[in-house]
């Protein structure tokens, strides 16, 4: 038996050498990546000021906007860099990085206050200014009092989306329309950034408890391909029988859609880019087959490593890849070249196209991308993911805590919001689609805290409850204002 002993704790020693050897190699990708990215930062912010420096000045809100930009995708590296190292250096630099990005976006935001003479509320691209900064001052906050380190991971990349929009969204500062000059649009508007960032704080928080509350892996990947289906399915809908892509036209003069009569876009054909974002569909319906197929072949009696899944993962690592191909081609089409009319309109020619005219087809592929890499984040590092989140308990509680907060602000938002309604239109409620949508997510908050105080809900259902909510604040966030125009087409 002592013999037997021996072979066993030399097995031992050398697997714990091999854990150690790869904490060391994780720990000195960890130091080198703050490097790289602080020279990739000062690259950056020194070819923006030579730029700036030969045309407008420094101190300009597009300027102040490029640096907020800079740093709150140094800070998403970063934070992903920690979440695949567990280097703390990086969390650091990740610390670091937010807080400058935050103050840049503090000064944009101040700018664009002085500049329009009204708090930066009235329109879409405003109100992703008020949202980023909040959403990156509660990252701080969260950060600072409850020390979860890697929810930055999660928001600091939809901040970095939402200042990439804010690039693409018309920013001219326009005089306010009469039902927007109330001190009311200040408080309801307010009281909806912060709610609407609180919900995404809860939304990250729910999603690392479902990690520590050992959610099968398979489980995320289901989910994720779900979503990047629902996202190219919506894409795929803008094709053409030609094999090409409808995308709005655009006015690089006046900076602007073109409209070839009220209330009616003029769409115009990129030629075959409907075939690559179809083979970009059919690459992420792939691991979601493979997946769905091993699932049902093995039932729920073996473990999550049998054959079906590594060969799906490998699948979406392909799609991940396929992905950016589409991002690539749409990126470079659409910023060169002019393209014939979709519709029969009463002008002849061909029409220019831009990113802007697209913004948020461009936001969901970029939101499919950062879903993807997440994924990735999670296979390859799912462990080590493990030991630096708080206990299962403490995320529960607090997305608990954090949906405590917003669901107040949401409520005061709609009350605010009726009040100045019948002040401005003379009715408290207009079913306006805006106002629905904003009733729909008080509802799913209302119901996430009835059944957890009533029915004592805790764990998986109420983190689903929590993700569930934040897709309704997005949709009634942005996808409403473009998609169900009303009385709140100007937000």
């Amino acid at each position: 038996m002592a013999h037997a002993a021996v072979p066993s704790r030399v097995e031992g020693g050398i697997k714990r050498h091999q854990q150690a050897a790869s904490r060391s190699a994780s720990e000195s990708r960890g130091r080198s990546l703050p490097l790289l990215v602080g020279v990739g930062v000062m690259f950056l912010i020194i070819l923006g000021m030579l730029a700036a420096a030969k045309s407008t000045g420094l101190l300009t809100e597009a300027n102040l906007l490029y640096l907020t930009l800079i740093f709150y995708a140094a800070a998403a590296a970063l934070y992903v860099s920690f979440g695949v190292t567990g280097a703390e250096r990086s969390a650091l630099f990740a610390r670091l990085a937010t807080a400058a990005g935050l103050l840049a976006n503090t000064l944009a935001a101040g700018h664009r206050w002085y500049a329009a003479g009204h708090p930066p509320f009235s329109s879409v691209y405003e109100m992703l200014l008020s949202f980023v900064w909040t959403l990156a001052a509660l990252t701080v906050l969260i950060e600072w009092r409850y020390g979860v380190k890697v929810i930055g991971s999660v928001t600091l990349p939809l901040a970095t989306l939402g200042v990439i929009l804010m690039q693409l969204l018309p920013s001219a500062v326009r005089p306010l329309v009469p039902a927007l000059q109330s001190t009311w649009l200040h408080i309801h508007v307010t009281l909806a950034m912060l709610a609407y960032a609180a919900c995404a704080v809860s939304f990250a928080l729910a999603m690392m408890f479902l990690i520590q509350d050992k959610l099968r892996t398979e489980t995320f990947l289901i989910s994720t391909t779900a979503l990047l289906m629902t996202i190219y399915l919506g894409i795929a809908a803008r094709f053409d029988r030609s094999g090409g892509l409808r995308v709005a036209a655009w006015d690089p003069g006046e900076g602007r859609e073109i409209f070839y009569a009220e209330k009616s876009p003029l769409f115009v054909i990129i030629p075959n880019l409907g075939w690559i974002f179809f083979l970009v569909l059919a690459a992420v319906m792939v691991p979601l087959g493979l997946a769905l197929w091993a699932r049902w072949n093995r039932g729920t009696t073996l473990d999550s490593d049998d054959r079906g899944f590594p060969w799906a993962n490998r699948a979406f690592f392909v799609s991940t890849l396929v992905q950016a191909l589409g991002l690539f081609a749409l990126v470079v089409r659409a910023r060169a070249g002019l393209y014939p009319p979709a519709q029969a309109v009463p002008v002849e020619g061909f029409f220019a196209t831009s990113l802007a005219a697209s913004p948020f087809l461009l936001a969901g592929i970029l939101g499919g991308l950062f879903a993807s890499l997440l994924y990735l984040l999670l296979v390859w590092r799912r462990e080590g993911l493990e030991r630096m989140l708080p206990s299962p308990e403490v995320l529960d509680r607090l997305t608990y805590k954090t949906i405590g907060i917003a669901f107040p602000l949401l409520t005061l938002m709609i009350a605010a919001g009726a009040y100045w309604a019948n002040r401005t239109w003379g009715s408290y409620w207009s079913w306006d689609p805006k106002e629905t949508w904003a009733l729909i997510t008080w509802l799913v908050y209302a119901g996430y805290l009835h059944l957890r105080l009533v029915r004592g809900w805790r764990g998986r259902r109420a983190a689903y409850f929590a993700i569930l909510g934040f897709a309704i604040v997005l949709f009634t966030f942005f996808g409403v204002t473009y998609l169900l125009p009303g009385l709140h087409a100007y937000s």
